[in-house]
This record gives structure tokens, C-alpha cells and sequence, in this order.
């Protein structure tokens, strides 16, 4: 823990949705809801407008048309979202070279480390947090003027104080904790906001009287190691009283990403227990791809109701993200698992990451989309029986949000389709909501497009973002 609030984590607001609505200003100002849209899709973002309607992520798509009408309902451009997510890593990486991204959108930065740093040093405790404080305000104006796109921020002398002061903070907000006053900030919040706290152990602890991370604190270290197990109850106890001395690390190298859930009930439905593992699959796919990467083996851990743990895993050929395969593949090695006796815990996790290829970011929510495909004829498609007639030509098809260009009307992006007419809304970032129109599916002159840029804005000469003179504006190729 520091003695001065040099900890930075920057979380971007509705990152997806917002990068959505900066796309396209028809939809500023509204409700617009990210993520898969087949039966089986979840939310993936949800505006601030969304959400006061109750809708969130990771809740059930359908779930949400019900209590969001009249939203803009939009598949995800992960290619759009990095770019954007590049530049903002961008930013940080001229606070300090040691910055730590934790997903897209997300990322601690040590302030100490960097040039702001140096300058730091020598300061009063005072003189210090004000200069933090106006280097973080610094950093979102710039963000706001690269992107759009509004930023929370987090400054504490802790990761775990900075990452709560930024969630503390949001929308578009900035909160300081000064060392000293951690446990009057920590005291009134839920226990779930402590990480670690799933909802098992929020109902283990409410069941013992502790709801808030004050109580969490007096309970003290010895009851919370009866309660919770000694690693678990000694962590939760540091960091109820706001103990957390873990340093920032540049571009860690993660090595695997996975998720479980504890049941409150032993699991003995064999059904249930698929169901869950293709929940737990979903979800494991939507943090791969945040993180941007793939993986190439898939990994299922079952604990049995008498704590017996077992793992299974599956090495595939190549790297995915693809959700219906990571799905199948844990289904497969669900079915090399004993599980009458009961389940307490399941996980699915994906080990042996790489980085994004140009083929994983259009492989999204590719289950909804394999009927399309096959449609469409682009070879994925399984052979035809022999002697069977050759297939009819299919439609074009075309997602909504989908970035789109026409000769005469300029860039725009898909609405909707269906009957044979798309419908096309042609508008750019930095221009006025634009005209809809629509067009026949099969229109030729309709075509797929790239994003365009979210603003005008370019870096200053002689910036790291600039590159130097001699590289010219290449970087930027495709992107208009």
C-alpha cells in the first residue's frame, strides 16, 4: 500500500455501446444493446440508456428485448473496438511504460513509474495527489478528444482501491482516494464489490450476518478462515481493510482464462450440469475475446459434492474464439465425467493463447451465424450428398451494425434486413444522423465497408501516437 494515490485504473463507459453510438450519431443519446441476437445470444454491453431499464450484461438477449423495446440491437465489430482500444493503450503508455491492460477496455497504469513520476518526486503528500489528480483529468480530456468516448477513472495507492474508485466513479467520473481514508470508503460497500465475492460467498457470508465490507473488516481474520477457508479468509480480511500490495505489471503474459460457478445446490441433473458448462463456455469466450485472444485448449474442472476436483482438457488444431466450438469441445469432455453423485463447482477455461488473427475477429458469435454462412456458399458449407441437386442461390446477408458503403450514397451502416430488402442508414462519425433508406438485398452497388475513424481527431506531430515523420500516415490505411 503507498502512501500516495499514484495508482491509476481507467475504465472506458459502456465501452462497446459507447464506441457504437460515436459510430453512428442517429443513435446518440439512446438505448443500444451489443452482443448476440439468435435465440441463445446474451448481452454483451448496454448503454447507460439501456441500463436504466434494467438491462445488463451477460443477461439473456431475449430478457432484454422484453424490458428494452425499442433499443438498437447491434452484433459486435470487434476490429472497430481494438482500433479504438489501441489508441487509448496508446495514451496510457505516455503516462508510464508500466501499464497493465486487463481487457479492451481496462487498465491499471503506475503513475510513479513514469515521467509524471520523476516529477513527483520530492513533493509533499498534497502537492503529489493534486498533480495526480490533474494528470488523470489530462488523460480523459485526451481520450474524450482521440475517441468521443468518456473514461472513469480510479486513482488510489492500491490496485484494488483504484479499480473500486473507478467503478465508484462512473459514468465519466474520476474518484481520489487519499491513503488513510481507505476503510471509510471500503466500509459501507457491498461485499461484492471486493474481488473474489461471487455469489456463493456473498450468501456464505450473509448467512453469517456480514453484508458490507465494514463487517467483513470486524469480523476479523480467525472468523473469516473458519468461514471461508484460510487463503479465502485471509485475502478477503486484507482487503476489507483495504491491504493490497501488488504491484502494476506491464503486458503481463496470461496464460489461460477461464470462469466457474459454485452452486449453491449440488447439481445431479445431468441436463442442468450441460446447461451450465454452455453458459460457462459463453461466458469464457466473451472474457477471451475482451482480452483479445484466442486459445487452442479447451479446459472443463468439475468438483464433485465431496470436493474431489477433476480437470479434462482438449488441445484443438488451431487457435478460436469461436463460441460453438469451445461449447462443443467442453460438452465433449462433460461426457468423460461421472456426475451423478452430485456437482458443486463447474469452469470451463481456454489455456494456450495467442493473439487475435484477422480470421478470429469475423468468427464471432459463429453459431448464430453458421446457417448464414452456409447459405451464403463461402465454402463452409458441408458437401452435398452425391446425386443431390445443386443448391439455390442464397441472399446476401447482412448484420445489423453492420458497416456498409454505396456509390451513391456514401458509408452507412445495416438497420435491418428480411424479405428481401435491407435497410440502410447512411451517416458517418463526424457528420449528422443520416438518411434511412432501403434497398433490395441483392442491390450490387451495396457492399460491406470498414469503420471509419470515431472522430477527425489525429495526434500531434512528434507524439509517440504520431510515429515518426518519416512513417508517413500508412497506419491509418483503411481506416477512412
Amino acid at each position: 500500500m503507498r502512501s500516495t494515490p499514484t495508482i491509476l485504473h481507467l475504465d472506458m463507459d459502456a465501452f462497446f455501446a459507447a464506441v457504437e453510438q460515436a459510430s453512428k450519431p442517429s443513435l446518440r443519446g439512446k438505448p443500444v444493446i451489443v452482443g448476440g441476437l439468435g435465440p441463445r445470444g446474451v448481452v454483451s454491453t448496454a448503454s447507460y440508456e439501456a441500463r436504466v431499464h434494467g438491462v445488463h450484461s451477460a443477461m439473456a438477449m431475449a430478457h432484454a428485448r422484453r424490458l428494452c423495446p425499442n433499443a438498437a440491437y447491434l452484433y459486435p465489430r470487434f476490429t472497430l473496438y481494438r482500433q479504438v482500444s489501441d489508441i487509448v493503450m496508446t495514451l496510457l503508455h505516455e503516462l508510464s511504460p508500466l501499464v497493465e491492460p486487463l481487457s479492451l477496455d481496462e487498465a491499471f497504469v503506475d503513475l510513479a513509474a513514469g515521467d509524471s513520476g520523476r516529477r513527483l518526486a520530492g513533493l509533499g503528500h498534497r502537492e503529489v495527489t493534486a498533480a495526480a489528480r490533474g494528470t488523470a483529468e489530462a488523460l480523459r480530456a485526451r481520450i474524450a478528444e482521440a475517441t468521443g468516448l468518456t473514461a472513469s477513472v480510479g486513482l488510489a495507492g492500491s490496485k484494488l482501491l483504484a479499480k473500486i474508485g473507478s467503478e465508484a466513479a462512473k459514468p465519466d467520473g474520476l474518484v481520489v482516494i487519499e491513503p488513510g481514508t481507505e476503510r471509510d470508503f471500503l466500509g459501507p460497500r457491498s461485499v461484492r464489490t471486493l474481488w473474489g465475492v461471487g455469489p456463493a460467498t456473498a450468501e456464505h457470508l450473509r448467512r453469517a450476518g456480514i453484508t458490507t465490507i465494514a463487517e467483513v473488516a470486524e469480523t476479523g481474520e480467525a472468523e473469516l478462515v473458519r468461514l471461508l477457508g484460510k487463503a479465502h479468509g485471509a485475502s478477503l480480511h486484507a482487503m476489507a481493510t483495504g491491504r493490497d500490495d501488488r504491484p502494476v505489471v506491464a503486458e503481463r503474459d496470461v496464460k489461460s482464462i477461464s470462469v466457474e460457478d459454485t452452486f449453491d445446490t449440488d447439481l445431479t441433473d445431468r441436463a442442468r450440469v450441460r446447461f451450465e458448462v454452455a453458459r460457462l463456455a459463453d461466458r469464457c469466450v466473451r472474457r477471451l475475446r475482451e482480452a483479445g485472444r484466442s486459445g487452442r485448449t479447451v479446459v472443463l474442472k468439475v468438483r464433485h459434492y465431496d470436493f474431489t476436483t477433476l480437470t479434462r482438457s482438449e488441445t484443438l488444431r488451431a487457435p478460436t474464439d469461436d463460441p460453438g466450438v469451445v461449447k462443443e469441445t467442453a460438452a465433449r469432455l462433460l461426457e468423460s465425467v461421472v456426475t451423478t453423485g452430485g456437482v458443486r463447482l463447474l469452469g470451463v477455461g481456454v489455456a494456450g493463447l495467442a493473439d487475435f488473427t484477422q480470421e478470429d475477429l469475423f468468427a464471432q458469435f459463429a453459431e448464430e451465424t453458421a446457417a448464414r454462412e452456409e447459405a451464403a456458399g463461402d465454402g463452409t458449407a458441408a458437401a452435398p450428398e452425391p446425386g443431390a441437386p445443386p443448391p439455390e442461390p442464397a441472399e446476401r446477408r447482412w448484420r445489423p451494425g453492420q458497416d456498409v458503403s454505396h456509390p451513391e450514397y456514401g458509408p452507412g451502416w445495416v438497420q435491418g434486413s428480411g424479405l428481401g430488402r435491407v435497410t440502410v442508414r447512411f451517416e458517418v462519425p463526424t457528420g449528422r444522423p443520416g438518411r434511412v433508406l432501403t434497398l433490395a438485398i441483392e442491390d450490387p452497388a451495396l457492399q460491406p465497408a470498414e469503420p471509419l475513424p470515431l472522430t477527425s481527431w489525429t495526434p500531434p506531430p512528434g507524439s509517440p501516437e504520431a510515429g515518426p515523420p518519416e512513417a508517413g500516415r500508412d497506419g491509418d490505411a483503411g481506416a477512412a
